[in-house]
């Protein structure tokens, strides 16, 4: 089963991994064991995977979004430019994870890859939570992708009222 939509569900993973690739690419000019190298390589290169799956998907779903106020649409702009940073320096920060690893036998340019890896993965990171800011801003202020009729058109059924009125008052009596 696929969500739809999509964009939400994928976006999460270049986050987690951006923002988690960062700190461990400083780490890995100081720590050249445990093969940390090539896991901050692993780690950047499927945070920049998911970067452009998140602005392939994030197009894809702007298509079916429809009219929104001009106020919203401001900010949509701002979160694309952002995604779109996000997936250039995160390709940039992985390429240069992979080049630190690969050249884990030469310290000079290890250390030199490493440190400009360190560099453009803080500026992914950056870029990642300006573009997950403007996301943000378009859910929970302006509503986007969030079906509000839906919820306050469903009825809660008595049995659901019923439970819900019962743990309630059990917590209260404690």
């Amino acid at each position: 089963m696929i969500p739809d939509p999509l964009h939400p569900a994928i976006v999460h993973f270049p986050i987690v991994l951006l923002l988690l690739g960062a700190p461990l690419a400083v780490l890995a000019i100081f720590v050249r064991r445990w093969q940390l190298p090539w896991l901050v390589a692993l780690i950047l290169t499927s945070g920049a995977i998911g970067s452009v799956a998140a602005t392939w998907t994030g197009g894809e779903d702007e298509e079916v979004v429809g009219e929104i106020s001009e106020q919203a649409d401001v900010i949509l702009e701002e979160h694309e430019e952002w995604g779109e940073m996000t997936r250039n320096v995160a390709i940039l920060a992985a390429a240069l994870a992979i080049f630190a690893a690969a050249f884990s036998k030469f310290k000079i340019s290890s250390i030199s890859f490493g440190v400009l890896c360190a560099i453009a993965s803080i500026g992914a990171a950056v870029c990642v939570a300006q573009a997950g800011h403007y996301g943000g801003l378009l859910v929970y202020k302006h509503g986007l992708g969030v079906n509000t009729a839906a919820v306050l058109n469903t009825p809660v059924p008595e049995s659901v009222k019923s439970e819900l009125f019962n743990k309630h008052k059990e917590e209260d009596d404690d």
